[in-house]
Parts: structure tokens; sequence; C-alpha cells
């Protein structure tokens, strides 16, 4: 053992609670000596006594059995060490209080007392196994120790100290495992031993055992974690199984003595330790690059959560990939889409807004089409009489009268247009000239309370609207490909697999409003002619009613997160997720992982327009903008 380690294992105060057959204080400067200098956090979900836990004592770390007796007992270190302490100090070492207590049901104890008796029949029985029989009674006989430590309760409270910063489950560790493991964490695994005998039956423990197929299951599940950047180390029997199933990777044979053999002869044995790196993964960098000069004659717009300002950060990313087609699954102003058009990529413009949909069809998957000026002009004449929709319903809300005759006059006209792009042009420009219009550009308040006098405002729809169609004209070009738009749920999008897919859904939280329909619900209506939507008559606004939407909830994003990522596993993936969302960067990783070998998040520096936060006043607009990347 090196001087170093040796003085890493002096300077731990916290130790082991329980004698433990097969615990790894025998091999523990092995293992100390094999691990990451560094890591995220420390995950050991056989944790038995929990040797190597107690020697390393992280900040950050998941532990976890199958066993609930064994839980139990660390939990009430962890929360009730003192009422541990009072239950232990009642406990003598005599072969009737032993069998009197080992009769007992734990589950009918308090749990504090539950624990205490633990720790009794631990140290006072035979060698300190833990075995239960087929209804999970404790089994093991006295074992007439002449003075066991029972209430050790300087090393109690060590213990509880470090439990305390340890999330502590009861469970399945392959459910612990694929929860809790994230990318370049340090998972301890020391699963029952191979072979099943005596020694290394998982009934010592539990009412369950170990089987081989369980060790080629297990052995999954590490190439998982391998593939997924986190370290590993694995302890186990010298066993042919063992060799076979990690070949891949450096297993070191250690001479041990086991104690639980009656026949001297046959207390030796050898430990393998398995020592499984992160697999190596090609690292993001965010170096922005200039974009080719068409990404410029995409329309400016106002539109809230628009990424024009990460295109360049995207692109950075994306173009370590090797990749032709991608889905820009919730497209927005769709300013994203059409920089990956400008890349040279087929895109297919995906969201469940008409709106957007429009704005991709007449500039994304519309290649050549444009709209004369003069066809412009014309579509501004009341050449049919209108219904007066927008007049009636929206009268005094938020244009004047001539305006809202105007917007029925060129939605009867552009609703009689037969060339879709023509029809997706003249609809873009009209919705831009609305949102030009509007004081913020928004519709969530009526009147003119916050006209500033600007530019914009002083124009007349009219002009907003031919200004609009020129510069939509100016934004098709042909990419020689074939995209295009799609108007419908995410989560139902049918598509053959892409090689790359960006996700910028509606963030929840709770210090945001991600209701984009509520925001902009008048342009919405204006894009779908009010088809398929209840206007909301008892609203200020004259709203209609909000799409459903799965992001609207903690829970609901986490679950449409999950879903996503699973339909979408083939595919490299991009994630725009702001700092103050939930599920938290944690759980995005965590929830990417589960689908993906790697995963990496990239923070950018990042500042919403106005709108965007409840209370403006706090500065929570300025906020880092994670880019998720799974491949």
């Amino acid at each position: 053992m090196s001087s170093q380690l040796a003085k890493k294992l002096e300077s731990v105060h916290a130790k082991p609670i329980l004698k433990w057959a097969g615990g790894k204080t025998q091999i523990l400067s092995n293992i100390l000596a094999k691990m990451p200098t560094s890591y995220g956090q420390y995950i050991e979900p056989f944790l038995g006594g929990g040797a190597l836990f107690f020697a390393l004592q992280p900040k950050k770390s998941v532990i976890a059995d199958s066993n609930p007796e064994l839980i139990n007992m660390y939990r009430q270190i962890a929360s009730s060490v003192d009422e541990v302490i009072d239950h232990l100090r009642q406990y003598e070492n005599t072969k009737d209080q032993f069998y009197d207590i080992r009769a007992q049901d734990w589950i009918l104890l308090s749990k504090p007392e539950a624990a205490a008796r633990t720790i009794f029949l631990n140290k006072t029985c035979f060698n300190g196994l833990f075995r239960v029989n087929k209804k999970g009674q404790f089994n093991v006989p006295y074992g007439k120790c002449k003075n066991p430590k029972i209430c050790d309760i300087e090393s109690l409270r060590a213990a509880s100290s470090v439990l305390q910063t340890a999330k502590i489950l009861c469970g399945d560790y392959m459910l612990v495992l694929e929860h809790y493991a994230r990318p370049d964490d340090f998972i301890f695994l020391d699963p029952p031993y191979l072979p099943v005998s005596a020694y290394s039956d998982f009934k010592r423990y539990t009412k369950e055992q170990f089987y081989e197929e369980d060790h080629i299951e297990l052995s999954k599940q590490i190439m998982r974690l391998h593939e997924m950047g986190c370290h590993v180390i694995l302890t186990n029997s010298n066993h042919p199984l063992v060799h076979e199933l990690y070949s891949p990777f450096n297993i070191d044979v250690i001479q041990t003595k086991r104690y639980i053999s009656c026949s001297g002869d046959n207390r030796k044995g050898e430990d393998v330790i398995v020592t499984v790196p992160p697999k190596k993964r090609m690292l993001i960098k965010l170096a922005p690059e200039p974009l080719p000069p068409q990404v410029s004659a995409y329309p400016p717009t106002r539109f809230m959560g628009s990424k024009s300002k990460l295109l360049s950060s995207i692109w950075s990313i994306a173009s370590q990939f090797k990749f032709d087609t991608m889905v820009d699954l919730f497209a927005g102003s769709g300013i994203v889409g059409y920089m990956f058009k400008a890349q040279g990529k087929t895109v297919i413009s995906n969201d469940y807004m008409v709106m957007s949909a429009t704005f991709a069809k007449a500039m994304i998957e519309n290649n050549t089409t444009i709209l004369q000026q003069q066809e412009a002009k014309n579509l501004v004449l009341p050449i049919k009489e209108s219904d007066h929709f927008v007049a009636t319903t929206f009268k005094d809300l938020y244009y004047k009268d001539t305006e809202n005759d105007l917007i029925d006059t060129l939605r009867t006209n552009i609703a009689a247009m037969r060339e879709p792009y023509k029809r997706a042009i003249a609809m873009t420009a009209l919705i831009r000239a609305c949102t030009k219009k509007r004081p913020r550009g928004i519709f969530t308040y009526t009147g003119e309370r916050y006209n500033d006098g600007r530019k914009d405002l002083q124009k007349t729809l009219e002009q907003q609207f031919l200004e609009a169609v020129d510069a939509v004209n100016h934004a098709v070009f042909d990419n020689g490909r074939v995209n295009r738009s799609r108007h419908g749920d995410a989560m139902q999008l049918r598509v053959e697999q892409p090689d790359l897919v960006y996700i910028d859904p509606p963030y929840y939280s709770p210090l945001s409003d991600n209701e984009y329909v509520r925001r902009y619900h008048f342009v919405e209506g204006l894009a779908r002619d009010w088809q398929g939507v209840e206007i909301q008559q008892h609203t200020q606004t004259k709203k209609f009613k909000s799409y459903p939407t799965p992001f609207s909830t903690r829970k609901g994003a986490i679950d449409a997160f999950d879903l996503l990522f699973k339909k979408f596993s083939s595919s490299v993936l991009i994630v725009s997720y702001s700092s103050n969302s939930l599920p938290t960067q944690d759980e995005m990783v965590a929830i990417m992982a589960k689908h993906k070998n790697h995963v990496e998040v990239i923070p950018v520096d990042y500042k919403y327009s106005f709108g965007n936060q409840n209370n403006a006043d706090t500065n929570r607009n300025t906020v880092k903008e994670y880019l998720f990347v799974g491949y």
C-alpha cells in the first residue's frame, strides 16, 4: 500500500457499522488505488456493509440495497442515531436475550428499535452473518462472542454524519442505476459472488437469489454505464464467467481470506476487481462560427423564445456531426430550421401552432415561389365581401375599425388563393403586419397601453403588409433539398428516423409563462381562420383556449422528454433548455442518458426578450440556456 493511500485510510473516522460477510475492508486499498481522481456522484447499489462508502465519505452519493431491514438501519442511523443508541444500551450479550430479540418481527417495532435490533443481532450472531429464511426471518444462531461492542457510540455518530449526506434507497440495483446513474459518476458494484454457494448466496441477505443469469444481466448494465461515460468498479470471485463477461476490461486477481467457513482449509479465496473506465467521448466544443449570409434574410421576429441569438452556437455543435436530414420539432419562429436549410440540410419543420407551420411553409418548404408586389397589392382590395369576423369579434380591442376591415379583406382574399406557397407568403405577411402594429407584438392586453411611438406603430397596416411580403419574398431560396413544413403534435410526428433532431419545447417554470397561444391567439386565429377553436367570449382579450401540452407541468415535461428521446433514440439530439426551467439540468441529463450513450451539456449565457418572465424587475430573464447534446 502506498503511503498516500495509508494516510487516506488512517484519516477515515467513520467505519462500517456491521460485520459483513464478503465486506470489502480486506481489499479496500486495492479498490482505492483504481478509483478515478474525480467524478460526479458516488453510487453503490449493493451496499451491504458499505466499507468503501464509509472510507470515501462522498459529499454526493446514492447508496442502496434490496434488503429493507438493512436500509432501515442505515436510514435510522442517519436520522435518529440517538434513539438507536438508547435502544442498543438496553441489550446484553446473552444467549437468552439474543434468541428473544431474534424472535421479534422487526416490521412491528419502531424504526429506531428495528435498527438497533439489526445491529445487536449482527454483533452477537455467528460470524456476523445476515441470513433470512423464506419468510424473511433472521435465522443465524448465537455466536458466543465474549465481548462484542454492541453500542459503539462514537462510531455510530461518525457514521450518522456521513449517512446524512447520502440518498439512501431500498430497491433493485437495476432500477437504481437506470434512474440515478449519469455520465462521469463513479459506481461501485459488489454483487453476490459467483458461484452460487453458501458463501455467495444472496439469501444470506434477502429472500431472493442472484443466479448466473443475473450476473449476465448485470454485465449488460455495466456495458451501458461504460457507454454512458461512467466510472465503474466491480468486485466478484475469481470465476471463469467473470473473466468471460468482462474480458474487454482490466481484471485484477486479489488473494483474500474467507471468514465464514468452519473449515480453515476453505478460508482462502481469490477476489477480482474489474475496472471499467468511461468510454471516451467526442468532446463537444462551443466555438461560434459565422453563418451563411442567407440566414440574415430571414425576417426578424419578436416571437417569444426565438433562438435567433443562439443560431451560431447551435450550428457550432451540430456541425461536429455528419448529417443530412434534421427535424426542427418545435419550430416556433422557424429561424432554426431556416438556418439548417441555409446550411444545405434537408429540413422537416414541425409545430403545433398553425402560424409557425405557415412561416415554415412560406420560407423553408417553399424553394422558389414568391408573391409579386402587384399580387400583394391586389390582396388589399375589397374585391369580395368579407364575413367581417374580425371587425365584429375584436372591435376596439387591438386595432382601429379601418384596420380590422382591412384584416377581414386580406383574410378573405388570401383564403381564395389557389397557389399554396403564395397563400403561405401572404398569410405570413399578414401575421407579421399585425404583430408589428401591436405594441410589444402580443395580444395579452387590449388598447394601446404600451405604445412607445416607435416607427413600426406609425406605419399603416397596409404598409406593414406590403413590406412584409417583400421581406418574406427576399427569404425564399432553393437549397436543392425537398424540405417540409408540418403542423401537428410533436409527440405524434411520423417521420423516418432523421439524422439530427433539434428540440426547443415550451419551457415549464414557476417563474415563466410558456403559453404561446395566450400571447399570440389573435394571429394564430388568423392562420387557422379560427377553425377548430372556441373563443372564450368572457375574456377581455377574446382569446381561445390554449392547446393541450404535456410541457405545462413538471411531471408532464419529464414524461414528454422521455418519450421524445426514446422516439428519436437513433438520431443526434440537440435540446435547448433554460436554466430556470424544470426538469432540472441533472434530471434532463438523466432522462437523455436512458436513450443515448453520450450526453453533454453546453451552457450559453442568454437574455430573453421582454415579456418572458412574470416579474421582469427581478432580472430573471437573464439566464443560462443549456444545449443538451445526446449521441
